[in-house]
C-alpha cells in the first residue's frame, strides 16, 4: 500500500489506497518507514516526492483498521528509549533526517496522520482542492506523530494551537496564509516538475549541507518533547474524558455527555 519508484534520480513514495481516501494503517507505517530507510542508503536520489494515489493526499489515520488490532496500536507506539522516535514518530520526522529536499504533492483531503506526514516535507506544494486538518483532538486525543518539534518553523504558536484544538477542516488558501504549506499552485505537477528540475542543477552535496544548517536552526530539541508526545498520549488513552469524546464524535449535539473534570497534568 506504499508504492516506491525512482525516475531521473527522484524517489516517488506514493500512499497507494485509493479507495479509502490513503488512510493509514499499520502496514502503511511501516512501508513509509521502509521507504525512508532505503532512500538514507541511497547516494544517488537526488530529492524525493511524497504523494497520494488518486483524488487525495491522505484521510488520516484508518482509526478502525487500527483499533480492530492491539498488536498494531503497540507496533506504532512503542519505543525503546522515552526519547526515541516511536513509528508513528519516524514517518514523519524520518523525512527530515535525509540530506535531499523531500517535497509532498498535496492535492484533496490531507488530514489527520496524512497532515503530519505532509509536514514532515521541507516544501509542501497544494492546489486549492486540498484541505487539511489536525483532528486528535476530536477523538479526545493529542497530535503524537512528531509534529510538535516542526510546527514551531512553520506556524505561529496561535495557529497552531487553534488549529490543533478546533480539528476542523481549512482549505489551501488560509493553510497559505498561516504558513501550513510553501506554495498554493494553479497546476501542481508543473511546478513540481519545475521545482525538481531546480534542485538538479545544484550541486547535491550543497543541497545536503544547506538543509542540515536550516534543521539545525528551526527544528527544537527532540528527545524530551517526543517523550512528552508519547506520554501524553497514553495518558489519554486511558482517560475517561477521551472514551466520552470518542463516543460524542457520532451522536448529535443534543445527546453528547459531558466532559467529567480534568485530570492533573
Amino acid at each position: 500500500m506504499i508504492s516506491f519508484s525512482e525516475a531521473n534520480n527522484i524517489a516517488f513514495v506514493t500512499l497507494s489506497r485509493p479507495e479509502k481516501q490513503n488512510a493509514l494503517s499499520v502496514e502503511m507505517f511501516v512501508g513509509l518507514d521502509n521507504a525512508i530507510k532505503k532512500i538514507r542508503k541511497s547516494k544517488s536520489i537526488r530529492a524525493v516526492v511524497i504523494q497520494g494515489e488518486g483524488a487525495h493526499f491522505c484521510a488520516g489515520l484508518d482509526v478502525k483498521s487500527v483499533l480492530n488490532k492491539p498488536s498494531g496500536i503497540i507496533k506504532l507506539l512503542k519505543k525503546w528509549l522515552p526519547g526515541n522516535a516511536n513509528l508513528v514518530q519516524r514517518v514523519v520526522l524520518g523525512w527530515q533526517t535525509l540530506s535531499v529536499p523531500v517535497i509532498a504533492k498535496i492535492t484533496g483531503n490531507c488530514l489527520g496522520g496524512g497532515c503530519h506526514i505532509a509536514l514532515g516535507a521541507d516544501i509542501r506544494l497544494a492546489d486549492s482542492s486540498a484541505q487539511f486538518a489536525i483532528m486528535e483532538a476530536k477523538w479526545g486525543l493529542c497530535p503524537d506523530m512528531g509534529g510538535s518539534l516542526l510546527l514551531p518553523a512553520t506556524m505561529n504558536k496561535d495557529k497552531a494551537l487553534l488549529m490543533t484544538i478546533h480539528a476542523q477542516r481549512i482549505d489551501a488558501q488560509q493553510a497559505l496564509k498561516d504558513g501550513l504549506i510553501t506554495e498554493l499552485c494553479d497546476d501542481v505537477d508543473a511546478r513540481l516538475s519545475e521545482l525538481l528540475t531546480q534542485f538538479s542543477a545544484r550541486s547535491p552535496d550543497a543541497i545536503a549541507a544547506i538543509k542540515k544548517v536550516h534543521n539545525r536552526a528551526y527544528n527544537q530539541p527532540a528527545r524530551k518533547l517526543l517523550w512528552i508526545e508519547t506520554w501524553s498520549q497514553i495518558k489519554l488513552l486511558a482517560a475517561k474524558n477521551t472514551k466520552i469524546a470518542m463516543k460524542n464524535v457520532s451522536v448529535a449535539d443534543e445527546n453528547k455527555k459531558p466532559f467529567l473534570p480534568r485530570m492533573k497534568w
